[in-house]
C-alpha cells in the first residue's frame, strides 16, 4: 500500500491505495467521483477520459501515482459557478448524447478542443474547430448509439456559444 495524493478538481485528496492502482479505480471507488466511466477494459472506448494538465487521458491507462504530478479535471468538475460549460449546455442543446455512457469522456475531450482553439483564436487565429477538427478530437472514443453527427453539431455548437458562456 501506498499514499497518494492527487489535485483533483481542484482540491486536493490523498488516500492510502495499492501501487497498481488505475486512475479510473482511484476516482471512482476512493473519490465516489462516478461520472468518470469504465467501460472496455482495453483502453479502446474513451468513456474514461478526464484531463490532465489540460490534455485529454484515458483513465484506465494511468496509475494513480502517475496521476499525483497533475492537475486532474473529471466531469464533475467541468460546471463553473456560473453553471454549466458550454459543452455540457451543447450536448443537450443538439441532443449530443443517447444513452450517456460515453458522455463524460466526450465532454472532456471537447473541452479540451476548445481550450486549445481558444488559445489558436488568442494568438490570432480562428477559434472555431473545423468538423474534421471535431471529429479527430474524440476519434479516441466510441459511441454505440450515435453516428457522430449531433456529437459534433453539439460541439460545434459549444464552441460557437464558449464567450457567452462562463466555465473554470
Amino acid at each position: 500500500m501506498m499514499a497518494v495524493t492527487l489535485r483533483v478538481n481542484d482540491r486536493e485528496y490523498t488516500r492510502t491505495v495499492e501501487p497498481r492502482t488505475l486512475l479510473v479505480h482511484f476516482l471512482r471507488d476512493e473519490l465516489r467521483l462516478t461520472g468518470t466511466h469504465w467501460g472496455c477494459d482495453t483502453s479502446n472506448c474513451g468513456t474514461c477520459v478526464v484531463l490532465m494538465d489540460g490534455e485529454p487521458v484515458k483513465s484506465c491507462t494511468v496509475l494513480a501515482a502517475t496521476a499525483s504530478r497533475y492537475a486532474v479535471r473529471t466531469v464533475e468538475g467541468l460546471e463553473g459557478e456560473q453553471g454549466l460549460d458550454p459543452v455540457q449546455l451543447g450536448f443537450a442543446a443538439e441532443h449530443g448524447l443517447q444513452c450517456g455512457f460515453c458522455t463524460p469522456g466526450m465532454l472532456m475531450s471537447a473541452r479540451a478542443l476548445l481550450d486549445r482553439m481558444a488559445a489558436r483564436g488568442s494568438a490570432g487565429g480562428n477559434p472555431l474547430p473545423t468538423d474534421a477538427e471535431i471529429r479527430e478530437a474524440i476519434s479516441g472514443q466510441i459511441c454505440r448509439c450515435t453516428g457522430y453527427t449531433t456529437i459534433v453539431r453539439s460541439i460545434r455548437w459549444a464552441a460557437e456559444h464558449s464567450g457567452e458562456e462562463a466555465h473554470p
